[in-house]
């Protein structure tokens, strides 16, 4: 459950506030999935139900043109209309896929698909506490046909950890975003979106404890090592495109350099996203949509035989690997039933879960209920 909130002050400022609650264990505890399942899970079923704080920030506007353009009031902006050119400051809690690798049909889990691969770009380790927020600041320079935009993020302690490092100078995130808004089929709108990230943290080498395992004879351990900052960097791509006035696709690539562990979001170093995105205006449903994507996963050398010499990351670790690519086929259906209430029947097939191909394929039925007022 979320309590969106927000006061505007005037024309350029205004607050926005959202109190969340979540709970739940989730498929298998959350585990053993690269691509998991539900995006909407808690990473940690051991965290308070109570509700807290999701977003607290300030976000103002300055105007660098006097012509302007609509804006359609949502979660993160109440404002009616925006100037063409502007340069647009944020500060306070948030989460980063907010703002950046967002996709007109692969980023939202209340009317979407809900895979944590397909619903954002795998490889982008971004800067996240156990429920997938950071604070933080953002800029974002828009213009009629571009945009860009910068976000500097706090880091977590460890892995999937729920308590940020509160020493910028230390601990810390970058990511990067150009935004073209063109399409590459003539006289059709699209999207092309350009990404980089660079995180430093307290993050452990594969290699080196793959290494300090064999000495050791024991199972190797990402987090056996002193406190140390490495970094991890990678890049992205995301890109949409109208073929008709109803029917959108959309992909994503993802990269990261795979030495260090991944600590934030999920345990991937390479993606490949596809998939389809329909209006239901086109069988006269003007409010259901229906989608279905292709995903494939990967991991580097190092973190394959950090897991195949026992390691565990915070996902992922059988023991053993039996290395393949994790390959997902993900599709739903949205019907709106009345007002604010609709309900997603979803399905889907997973290939080499975790990497391992002596284990799956799954098949992974869902059926979301959501209501909104």
């Amino acid at each position: 459950m979320t309590l969106y909130t927000g006061y505007r002050l005037n024309n350029s400022t205004e607050f926005i506030v959202d109190i969340e609650e979540a709970g739940g264990a989730a498929l298998s505890q959350g585990f053993g999935l690269a691509g998991n399942t539900d995006l909407d899970i808690v990473r940690n079923p051991l965290l308070s139900k109570a509700p807290y704080l999701g977003r607290g920030m300030f976000h103002y506007v300055f105007a660098l043109s006097k012509d302007k353009v609509e804006n359609e009031r949502n979660f993160l902006s109440l404002f009616d209309e925006l100037p063409r050119r502007r340069l647009e400051f944020r500060f306070g809690k948030f989460s980063m896929p907010d703002f950046v690798d967002i996709n007109s049909v692969g980023s939202d889990t209340h009317f979407q698909f809900i895979n944590w691969t397909t619903d954002n770009n795998g490889a982008w380790d971004y800067a996240a506490d156990t429920r997938g927020y950071t604070v933080g600041a953002v800029l974002d320079f828009e213009d009629r046909n571009w945009g860009f935009r910068f976000v500097e993020g706090l880091m977590p302690k460890v892995a999937n950890g729920i308590d940020l490092v509160w020493k910028p100078w230390e601990a810390h995130a970058e990511n990067f975003e150009y935004e073209l808004r063109k399409g590459f089929l003539p006289k059709k709108a699209g999207v092309v979106r350009l990404l980089a990230f660079t995180n430093s943290a307290n993050m452990g080498i594969y290699r080196d404890q793959v290494i300090k395992a064999a000495e050791a004879g024991t199972s190797a351990d990402i987090t056996n090592h002193p406190w140390r900052i490495t970094q991890k960097y990678g890049f992205g791509a995301n890109v949409e495109q109208n073929l008709t006035p109803y029917l959108t696709a959309f992909a994503r690539f993802g990269w990261n350099d795979g030495r260090t562990e991944s600590f934030a979001y999920t345990e991937v170093e390479q993606t490949f996203a596809e998939g389809l995105g329909a209006n239901g205006s086109w069988w006269h449903r003007k409010q259901d949509r229906a989608g279905i994507a292709f995903v494939s996963n990967a991991i580097k050398k190092d973190h394959q035989n950090y897991l195949n010499a026992g390691g565990l990351g915070f996902l992922l670790g059988d023991g053993h690997l039996n290395y393949g690519r994790e390959n997902i086929v993900e599709s739903y259906y949205t019907l709106h039933v009345w007002r604010g209430i609709y309900l997603a029947p979803g399905l889907q097939h997973i290939n080499n879960p975790g990497y391992n191909r002596d284990r799956g394929p799954v098949l992974v039925p869902s059926f979301r209920a959501h209501v909104e007022f």
